[in-house]
């Protein structure tokens, strides 16, 4: 049995200088007064100009990013590498929206999969489609029955081909890519075009994941329907689990639109549906391969047991685990011990210009219920632990 209280192992990669700098960290984003202030603070300081560069890649950016650049993150990687983790590189910049941004960001993600070929500590590549397009094209292409106008249908055309060098380069490289899951009014776009390249790319393994953010009540019926479709066109299909990033973003745009929510009427639903998927998707790994990505230690546990009845080797290629660099080292570092394949998601970038991603970190973790919590008493667990020594 897996203890995921084993603070010993859980923080074997960190100094008790890591460990209280992590602590205050946590202390500050589990008060939400704090991080409001916080985030207007940082707001208006970057409004003004001001140098505030250096406090936050010294804080909140040293906890939960790898570096500026793919080169800076080196350091994660061997880091993480040395305790059995691989690196997920998230090129984590967002807002743009340039057709020259978007060219640079897919230069990026490509040497991201260029850095990942040969390097079995970075076993995938990502990235949102957002990032390489604009956002309303995308939901108009997402909407049922609209015909876009020529120069629409041109601009929808050049987000496509982007998303296909982007797959292409990891098919070359051998290195999987996981094509990030986002709003419910812009995702039915996005999991076609996700599907278009499977075909192209998970004939013989699965090169494309595609995201199913479970907090949605009808992924589990789409999870069937992505089943039935591999098996009729003969592929392989990804999948990255996921619980989800935009609960609070869709429910208010279903009110205010007047339409019903997408999003699961509890917890509790979300839950069984994502350990439901897990089961389903063990069951059909002869189709199906997967990125497990979760901070939930009953889900973790419950995937490790299906594999287990399944006899399947806890370092197969088709089953992952995954969290965010900086959170939940009590899953990731206590998974990889026990053998399975465990990835972190490392997010890089400019320390400005990957702000949005970091204030978003804090939200959710001052947002989900006990997060901040478990991470703060498991640091004080260690600390006393070393402190007794």
């Amino acid at each position: 049995m897996i203890s995921f209280d084993n603070t010993e192992v859980a923080f074997s990669s960190k100094s008790n200088r890591d460990l209280k700098r992590a602590y205050w960290l946590f202390r500050i984003i589990a008060s939400p007064s704090i991080v409001k202030f916080g985030k207007k603070a940082t707001n208006l300081a970057l409004n003004l100009r001001l140098p505030i560069s250096a406090p936050i890649k010294a804080t909140i950016f040293r906890q939960f990013c790898g570096g500026e650049t793919i080169a800076e993150c080196d350091r994660t990687i061997a880091d993480l590498g040395k305790f059995g983790i691989g690196t997920i590189l998230d090129y984590s910049v967002e807002g743009k929206t340039s057709d020259e941004d978007f060219d640079q960001t897919v230069d990026i993600i490509i040497q991201t999969i260029h850095r990942a070929a040969n390097d079995p500590h970075i076993p995938f590549a990502v990235f949102k489609v957002t990032g390489i397009g604009r956002h309303d094209l995308i939901e108009k292409a997402s909407t049922a029955g609209y015909t876009p106008t020529s120069e629409e249908k041109a601009e929808i055309d050049v987000i496509v081909s982007r998303i296909d060098l982007i797959c292409k380069a990891a098919f070359e490289a051998g290195t999987s890519v996981f094509i990030d899951a986002e709003e419910s009014w812009i995702q039915d776009a996005i999991d076609q075009w996700t599907f278009d390249m499977m075909l192209k790319y998970n004939k013989e393994k699965c090169i494309v994941f595609n995201t199913l953010q479970m907090y949605r009540h009808d992924r589990l019926a789409f999870l069937t329907d992505c089943l039935a479709m591999a098996k009729e066109h003969n592929v392989k299909y990804g999948i990255k689990l996921v619980r989800g990033a935009y609960m609070e973003k869709e429910r208010a745009r279903a009110i205010e639109k007047g339409y019903p929510s997408p999003i699961q009427a509890t917890k509790a639903d979300t839950d069984k549906d994502y350990n439901t998927a897990l089961k389903v998707i063990v069951e059909h790994r002869s189709v199906f391969s997967l990125c497990a990505g979760t901070h939930n230690e009953d889900s973790s546990e419950l995937l490790m047991n299906f594999m287990q009845e399944a006899q399947i080797d806890p370092q197969s290629e088709q089953f992952y685990f995954a969290q965010l660099l900086g959170m939940s080292d009590h899953i990731s570092y206590n998974v990889a011990h026990a053998n399975y394949h465990v990835a972190k998601y490392v997010p890089f970038g400019p320390v400005k210009e990957v702000l949005p991603y970091l204030l978003r970190r804090a939200d959710e973790n001052t947002s989900v219920a006990g997060q901040t919590g478990r991470e703060l008493s498991l640091i004080m667990k260690e600390l006393d632990r070393r402190a007794k020594k």
